[in-house]
């Protein structure tokens, strides 16, 4: 046990003021906010370690921690594992909204009366059968009927946990938040909500939005932002660290917790746009060929309108042969669950060299699964399914024998054995309308698309996830993604002519994006695009606050 003023971040990790207060709070429940890279899901971590290594946690109660998606529920549950051990991981109930709601349901079913009434071996389905299945939908009402009217089920719950985790709270929809607060509205057990406020993505800008808001008043939540993204080099770390001295200084943390030689920041100047995409696309083309960096490694950004800010560039990396994807066009199904569920699959048939891919499957196999009691026979069901596929997907001789037909016969069985409302559980996205099919249709199509290329299924499946392309995206869509090298074009007053505290703000999100290497872009003149608008100003001017944060990485 460990006195709470002598506890650290384990595994050595420095967080930053707010950070730190947030993992080392004992009472008061917290409605923190992040930008994208801030380290989120690594601050609930640490203070899942600080509540248990310090008993504020007591032993035998627990910590629920609610996300809105499988894996976000599974990374979490391993990065506390890897934090303070499997002893005290096993502490932490990490479910889906879903998930936790089919547990209320299974263990206080008989407090559902009249048309709620389930037997004891109802099943979730559609259609809704009455006493005998209930569709997805219905399982989150019926858990908050059954906090409603049963105070055993109240009772159970608050005493069984201590404090709570919300992860991604912005997405959190009525009915779920109603759940949160018959469970634990007015019982003093702190709840920690997490998420990005996105319409500012960053700061609070006077009085908090939508759920979050409510949030903070009805559990009376001390607000805080985090800003820092610890995985970026110090030079980039600097010039973040300067951005945050100006939106929120509070926040910042002390200029020599970030020394170091490691990263770059560059500004580059140009006489007009077309210098700079020649510039740009030479500069690519050595970073691939010359350092060997893997073109998804790469990113550029523009702050609005890849289509008339990007099109040169666009063209340059072209005519030298160079892949890139204009991610405004292009949906991204790598970062889609259903089509990561379907990949992380075909790999782990095809090759047994790939356990991360190995990893990431059982945990949503097996975290889509309710039935966690069952999760050792779950995973023994699974261990057979996966293998009897590839013993069908090798000849003789040990060979991979599949096409893109083969790949999809094998998905689909996949699909089919795990039920689709397991994989409608993986994305809120999932659960009306078409979407579902069209991901997965999407998916195969692509493979399709790659073996048609003449690539083998192992090679097809590495480049379906890594793609092998540069991407150019607006800043608003990287948010969440990270690159070793990200270039920012236009930094200048007719790009970022916005608000000022929004554009500071997204071009805060645009910088922290770079692990290693940053590199900002200005023209004197940038050149009429034949779609522009009515209004475009041909000559610019550096917008110099921006540019004078990189100034603070030396």
């Amino acid at each position: 046990m460990i006195r709470p003023d002598r506890w650290q971040p384990a595994d050595g990790l420095k967080l930053e003021p707010n950070a730190l207060a947030a993992a080392r709070e004992t009472s008061r429940s917290l409605a923190l906010t992040a930008g994208p890279g801030a380290g989120k899901t690594e601050m609930l971590a640490q203070r899942a370690d600080f509540l248990l290594r310090t008993g504020t946690c007591p032993y035998p109660q627990r910590i629920l921690a609610i996300a809105f998606k499988v894996d976000a529920a599974s990374n979490l549950k391993e990065r506390v594992r890897r934090r303070c051990g499997p002893e005290l991981a096993a502490r932490l109930d990490s479910h889906t909204f879903h998930a936790f709601a089919k547990r209320l349901i299974d263990r206080f079913r008989p407090a559902l009366t009249g048309r709620d009434a389930l037997h004891a071996h109802y099943s979730v389905g559609s259609p809704r059968i009455q006493g005998r299945q209930i569709e997805f939908e219905d399982m989150v009402p019926l858990a908050v009927q059954i906090l409603q009217t049963c105070e055993v089920a109240r009772n159970a719950v608050r005493q069984t946990y201590s404090h709570v985790f919300l992860d991604e709270f912005q997405d959190c929809t009525d009915v779920q938040y109603q759940l949160i607060c018959e469970a634990f509205r007015g019982t003093g057990i702190p709840l920690t909500a997490v998420g990005d406020t996105k319409q500012r993505i960053m700061g609070w800008a006077g009085a908090l939005e939508g759920v979050f808001g409510t949030f903070a008043g009805d559990f009376n939540a001390r607000p805080l932002n985090l800003y820092q993204n610890f995985r970026s080099l110090p030079r980039l770390r600097r010039m973040q660290n300067a951005m945050v001295k100006v939106m929120d200084p509070p926040a910042a943390v002390a200029d020599e917790e970030l020394n170091g030689p490691g990263g770059s920041v560059e500004i580059h100047s140009f006489e007009d746009s077309q210098q700079e995409a020649d510039s740009i696309a030479d500069l690519v083309q050595h970073w691939i060929e010359e350092d060997e960096l893997a073109p998804s490694e790469i990113a550029i950004l523009v702050s609005r309108q890849p289509h008339l800010y990007a099109d040169l560039v666009m063209a340059a990396l072209g005519n030298r042969g160079i892949a890139f994807r204009n991610e405004q066009e292009l949906q991204d199904l790598g970062a889609e669950p259903a089509t990561r569920l379907i990949i992380d699959f075909l790999s782990v048939v095809v090759s047994d060299r790939d356990p991360d891919a190995y990893g990431r499957l059982m945990s949503t196999l097996l975290a889509t699964g309710v039935d966690e009691d069952a999760a050792y026979r779950e995973r023994s069901r699974w261990h057979r399914f996966i293998d009897d596929v590839r013993k069908q997907m090798r000849d003789g001789d040990g060979q991979i024998k599949g096409n893109a037909d083969s790949l999809r016969h094998h998905a689909e069985a996949l699909l089919e054995l795990l039920g689709r409302r397991a994989i409608v559980a993986l994305s809120a996205d999932y659960e009306r309308g078409p979407r579902l099919d069209d991901v997965i249709e999407q998916t195969f199509a692509r493979l399709e698309e790659l073996y048609r290329h003449g690539t083998s299924a192992a090679e097809a499946l590495s480049r379906f996830s890594e793609d092998r392309a540069v991407r150019i995206m607006t800043i608003h869509k990287s948010k969440g993604l990270e690159f070793d090298t990200t270039v920012i074009l236009g930094v200048e007053e007719q790009t970022f002519w916005g608000n000022r505290s929004e554009e500071r703000a997204a071009f805060f999100v645009g910088i922290s994006r770079a692990k290693r290497r940053l590199l900002l872009t200005v023209a004197e003149r940038r050149q009429r695009p034949t779609q522009a608008p009515r209004r475009w100003d041909e000559y610019r001017t550096p917008l110099q606050e921006f540019l004078g944060y990189a100034r603070h990485t030396e």
